[in-house]
């Protein structure tokens, strides 16, 4: 009995494969060939086509539409690429760091029953905390009341770190406004976690 059985599973699936192939031929012969063909031999075509078809299940027969339609889609998008029009949709901008990391700090400070902390933003914002073009002004007043909540190696390394950028800015004595306007925010910084 079981050989049996496989051996119908091998002739069907035989059938199967011999029945793609034809399809799969046709479908090629229909898109290469010209209108000019005569009507007998398309009758026969379709006539073998049909009762090869009625030989499937209706399973195997939407397999087999969904595999064409696959086909011919794949073959659209192609015909669109050679052609130069783009097939694929434009992705909203994803917001950037600095972006998020101030939504989080505005987060805190406005809405803080709906704020949660995220490790990823706070270390943004301690990293670029003395950039006055990352964190503006109006956003460093906020961060300077974040900073008085920090806690553990978070604070002790804040701190460290606004140590050796002082030693840094004292042993050089330049008058760029810039780097003035980073020493400020460091005193700042230092005067609030110290």
């Amino acid at each position: 009995m079981p050989k049996m059985k496989a051996e119908k599973k091998e002739k069907k699936a035989e059938k199967r494969k011999k029945l793609k192939q034809h399809v799969a031929q046709k479908g090629e012969l229909e898109s290469e060939t010209e209108p000019l063909e005569t009507e007998p031999k398309k009758k026969k075509q379709n006539l073998q086509a049909t009762e090869e078809e009625e030989e499937l299940t209706a399973e195997e027969r939407r397999k087999l539409e969904r595999k064409l339609k696959k086909e011919r889609k794949k073959k659209e998008k192609q015909l669109m690429r050679e052609a130069g029009i783009s097939t694929k949709k434009a992705e909203p901008k994803k917001p950037s760091g600095c972006e998020l990391a101030l939504a989080y700090l505005t987060s805190w400070s406005e809405t803080p029953e709906e704020w949660k902390f995220q490790k990823t933003r706070q270390t943004w914002l301690l990293l670029h905390m003395y950039d006055k073009e990352k964190v503006p002004d109006k956003y460093f007043t906020i961060l300077l009341d974040y900073l008085q909540g920090l806690q553990g190696g978070a604070r002790d390394t804040t701190v460290q770190k606004a140590e050796a950028f002082m030693k840094e800015f004292d042993g050089s004595d330049a008058e760029d406004p810039n780097l003035l306007e980073k020493c400020e925010r460091i005193r700042q910084v230092l005067q609030l976690l110290s």
